[in-house]
């Protein structure tokens, strides 16, 4: 069985675009797999119904039914930080919970692909302050990094890199999102796989969502370290 987690360098990097496409490509293995978003907030608003789009991506993609409640464990209105989106709603994050989750669904399910929030260092809450990094490293899962390819992310790739590896986090390898074939871009890639020597998929600019079914990364080191 393969459990692991989706992290970012930061929010809106592509985490549940690369969730939903990772997913998609072990069901065409057929694994049961379980995209699960431990802690998401933002909620949206169509036809007068709310929904949150993550786990409402990974519904919409799926070739296999997945259950609503095993998707996703504290959701929340405000599209916020964690913690905070958590006390405007007078709750708190408990990691023990989520943990819990994580141990139950790993035994259920032959791929478990977790999804975080945000960045590693986004507090799930302050007193005492617990990061995602904290929840990722005390799940004992190895992670797959998504990364944008433009300008600044060799540090914060490389930023978000150490701060793994100063856990003893297992990464699998690195996702870089959203390619619009520049030079500029190649050369960030280049330059972060001779740092890191991981294995890596890249990810093209889509015209629109619905083209991430054509989509696969069969072909990519990365599924290579994942299978």
């Amino acid at each position: 069985m393969q459990h692991f987690w989706v992290v970012g360098t930061d929010t809106d990097v592509g985490k549940t675009f690369v969730t939903t496409i990772l997913m998609r490509t072990f069901q065409k293995f057929n694994k049961q797999v379980l995209p699960f978003k431990p802690v998401q907030t933002g909620v949206l608003t169509s036809d007068n119904d709310l929904y949150y789009y993550d786990t409402t991506m990974y519904e919409r993609y799926s070739q296999q039914t997945l259950l609503t409640n095993d998707t996703m464990c504290y959701c929340y209105k405000a599209p916020a930080s964690p913690h905070y989106a958590a006390q405007l709603e007078n709750d708190h994050i408990k990691p023990e919970v989520i943990i819990e989750r994580i141990q139950q669904h790993s035994q259920q399910y032959e791929v478990m692909i977790c999804e975080g929030a945000g960045g590693l260092y986004v507090p799930l809450h302050r007193q005492p302050i617990y990061y995602l990094l904290d929840l990722v490293k005390a799940s004992q899962l190895a992670t797959v990094l998504v990364t944008k390819t433009g300008l600044g992310t060799i540090n914060h790739t490389l930023l978000a890199l150490q701060a793994l590896n100063n856990n003893n986090i297992t990464v699998f390898g690195i996702v870089f999102n959203g390619f619009e074939n520049t030079q500029l871009e190649q050369e960030n890639i280049d330059v972060i796989i001779a740092q890191t020597q991981l294995p890596f998929a890249v990810i093209p600019k889509l015209a629109k969502e619905q083209d991430l079914e054509n989509l696969t990364l069969e072909q990519t080191t990365l599924w290579e370290a994942l299978r």
